[in-house]
Order: C-alpha cells, then sequence, then structure tokens
C-alpha cells in the first residue's frame, strides 16, 4: 500500500507548487490511470513515490517504507519505467546480469518468456535495438522484477499498435494481487481497459480519485441526453455530438469513456461541480 498524506514538491527556482496538498491511498491489486496536463506534476509525483525526489511536505509511505531513505528492501521491491529509455550500450545479457541481481524475486523464466513475445533476441547487443524494443525489453526486465510497485511513465510511447496490444495483455497477466502498479498517460485509449482507478491532477492538485467502477455508476457517454440527466461536457467530432452526463439515478456499470470524462474535469472552470456530483448520498451508497 502507498499512503499519501499533504504532500507538497517545489523546485527552489520558483517555488511555485508542482504538487500541492495531496493525499491519496494506493491499494494492492489495482492498476491507476494517473492523467493531467502537461507540467501538472505527474512525473513528479512517480518520482517522489519512488524515492527519486524528495517532498518538501507531507508524508509518503510505501508498504511501510519512507522512499527518501531509500533503504535496499525499499529499491528492491519497486521498478520505475522513465518515459525515456536509458540503458547502457552493454551486450543484453551482462545488463541482465547486472541489474537483476537487485531484484530478490527476478523470474528469469518470466523475463526470457516476455522476450519471446516482443520478438527480442536475447542474445542482441542493446545498442542494436530500436528505440521501440528497449521500451518493450525495459517493460519485459520490469515486470520479471516482480515488484510490489510498478511505476510507469507514458509506457506506450515509442510502440507501435501492435506492441501496444501486448503491452496491455502483459500487464493484465502478470500483474498481481500484491501489486500497486500506476500508469501515467497522456494516450488515454492505450490503456483504458487495463485501468482500475482513476486519479486526474489538475492545477498541481488531485481533483479526481475514484474507481472506474464507480465512476461508471454515475457517469455515461451519449449522443441523447434524457431530460432529467445532468450535462457535465460536450464535444463535437465528425461522427457527431456526445454528452457526458451524470445520470440521476444509480444504475448499472456503463462502457466509461475515460478520454471524455477527462476531458470535462480539464475543461471545466470549476472542477467542484463534477466532484460534487461525485461526492453525493447517492454515490456514497454504492
Amino acid at each position: 500500500m502507498i499512503a499519501i498524506k499533504n504532500l507538497h514538491f517545489h523546485y527552489l527556482r520558483n517555488y511555485k507548487p508542482v504538487i500541492d496538498q495531496l493525499s491519496t491511498t494506493f491499494y494492492p491489486g489495482q492498476i491507476y490511470g494517473l492523467l493531467g496536463l502537461n507540467g501538472v506534476g505527474k512525473t513528479t509525483l512517480l518520482k517522489l513515490i519512488a524515492g527519486i525526489t524528495f517532498p518538501k511536505k507531507g508524508e509518503i509511505r510505501v508498504f511501510d517504507k519512507i522512499p527518501s531513505e531509500r533503504e535496499v528492501g525499499f529499491l528492491s521491491d519497486l521498478y520505475f519505467f522513465e518515459d525515456e529509455v536509458q540503458l547502457p550500450s552493454w551486450p543484453l545479457q551482462k545488463w541482465l546480469k547486472v541489474y537483476s541481481s537487485i531484484y530478490t524475486n527476478f523470474d528469469q523464466i518470466l523475463f526470457e518468456d516476455l522476450l519471446s513475445q516482443f520478438s527480442i533476441d536475447p542474445d542482441m547487443h542493446i545498442s542494436n535495438l530500436s528505440y521501440g524494443q528497449k521500451k518493450k525489453l525495459n517493460i519485459a526486465f520490469g515486470i520479471a522484477t516482480r515488484s510490489r510497485i510498478l511505476l510507469m511513465d507514458e509506457p506506450a510511447n515509442g510502440l507501435d499498435i501492435p506492441s501496444k496490444s501486448q503491452l496491455r495483455r502483459v500487464l493484465a497477466k502478470h500483474t498481481s494481487q500484491d501489486s500497486v502498479v500506476i500508469i501515467s498517460t497522456h494516450q488515454i485509449r492505450d490503456i483504458h481497459p487495463l485501468i482500475d482507478h482513476l486519479l486526474i491532477l489538475k492545477d498541481h492538485r488531485l481533483v479526481i480519485d475514484q474507481s472506474i467502477e464507480q465512476l461508471s455508476k454515475l457517469f455515461k457517454v451519449t449522443t441523447a441526453p434524457q431530460e432529467h440527466d445532468t450535462i457535465i461536457y460536450t464535444e463535437e467530432n465528425m461522427y457527431g455530438r456526445k454528452y457526458v452526463v451524470k445520470m440521476q439515478e444509480n444504475l448499472d456499470e456503463n462502457l466509461f469513456d475515460i478520454e471524455l470524462f477527462f476531458n470535462a474535469v480539464i475543461t471545466n472552470l470549476d472542477t467542484t461541480t463534477i466532484s460534487d456530483h461525485i461526492n453525493t448520498k447517492t454515490y456514497e451508497s454504492i
């Protein structure tokens, strides 16, 4: 479990908050989607959880460890997939031998199986791999660490369409009930089917922190809103107009559109209006 309380971070050069008053809890067995516009603090939040960057105020505990203390037991149970893959120019097997030794639960058989699925020759030299292949190599390695914390910053960047499908299948199959997976991305549709819980950062604050199951009972996307529906967002494209509406009653789960809901939150000047629709007695009774 990752517990965050009153987290605040700013850079010394201007003291403007990058993350402000953020409190939340991440539970094992869930895949979290972390969304927000550029510069809102998504990558910074992942780095704070990983112990790469240290909070200015507030607390973070990751399975009762404090990330900033960077204990060996903590580092060997967490893998951070950075957006820009930086791997040494070594033979793949040398890199594997050096870095797999850090992770006590590293699964060699799983790693080899994932390399095969990604069509990567285990005897290749890393410098001869394309950017997309390096990305897949990093994904295969990270999943094979069997770490309880997987932090993924734009994992689908640089992947072709078949590889994105492979990424979804691999994550769905190989993430355990003991692990917390947090995926920060702009490419919402690439990971939409994986997400159990949605977090949205806006103006450096966490404005949405709800499960997809709960949101799907409160909001729906429709081309023909009913008279009693509350319209919170409208978007028009070549296929016509779509509405994100707050349903009057909690119905069975519908196909929740994360991208349209995200657009609704980001474009709504008063985000508390959407939050109010979530934090109603109807919602609490779910």
